[in-house]
């Protein structure tokens, strides 16, 4: 086979639609949230060693790298659940088109963009 279309490596320049952004983002939420899982089952056996882990898992809790910290799991979990709740609609049948499908990549970033400012607020 010869074949002569132009080939292009380098990836910076690849213009990826807006759906391919967000099926990518769900995956590497997927991924840092098993990491989040980790701090929270840290934070939750240190809080179980008795008074004192109560105290130590309050106070790093308190501190502003800990409220970092789960405002950042937090922000996870918000995108993966709403990039998941649009899977399981289009897994219904709905929004399979292209149109479809970039219409719930905005609203999929239009809820998380709502549930980060509502748990920012929560949290600080």
């Amino acid at each position: 086979m010869n074949d002569k279309r132009p080939v292009n490596l380098d990836i910076g320049t690849i213009a990826l639609p807006i759906t391919a952004y967000t099926s990518i983002l769900h995956r590497v939420s997927g991924v840092f949230l098993v990491a989040g899982v980790a701090l929270l089952f840290w934070l939750l056996g240190t809080s179980l060693d008795g008074p004192e882990g109560f105290e130590q898992a309050k106070a790093c809790l308190a501190s502003f790298w800990g409220k970092l910290s789960i405002w950042a799991v937090l922000i996870g979990l918000s995108y993966h659940s709403a990039a998941g709740v649009k899977h399981l609609v289009m897994d219904a049948g709905i929004g399979e088109t292209m149109k479809g499908g970039e219409t719930g990549a905005k609203l999929v970033l239009a809820v998380t963009a709502v549930l980060v400012l509502l748990t920012g607020l929560w949290i600080w």
